[in-house]
């Protein structure tokens, strides 16, 4: 599980079938102790977080199984949306 902020969201009218309805999101993993920001990845998002909010993502095997469909092609999902993040920097 990792920590990522939401930067954007994905239309894409044309897609694979089991995806229909599904909602897209670009999200970028967060590091809080060096305060850097990796590579921005493609999410579903079944929980309707906005631009800016931090939320917790899962992938690979983890993502198909928290959205409870094993024959979705889904690498990355959001499983919550963070209110508050505490880090203790000793």
């Amino acid at each position: 599980m990792k920590i990522a902020r939401v930067v954007g969201n994905v239309w894409a009218t044309h897609k694979e079938q089991r995806l229909t309805g599904l909602r897209f999101i670009i999200v970028q993993p967060i590091n809080q102790r060096e305060e850097k920001e990796g590579e921005m990845i493609v999410a579903v998002d079944p929980l309707g977080a906005g631009i800016g909010q931090n939320v917790l993502l899962v992938q690979g095997s983890t993502a198909v199984r928290a959205l409870r469909n094993p024959d979705l092609p889904v690498d990355a999902a959001v499983v919550a949306i963070v209110d508050k993040l505490e880090v203790n920097n000793a």
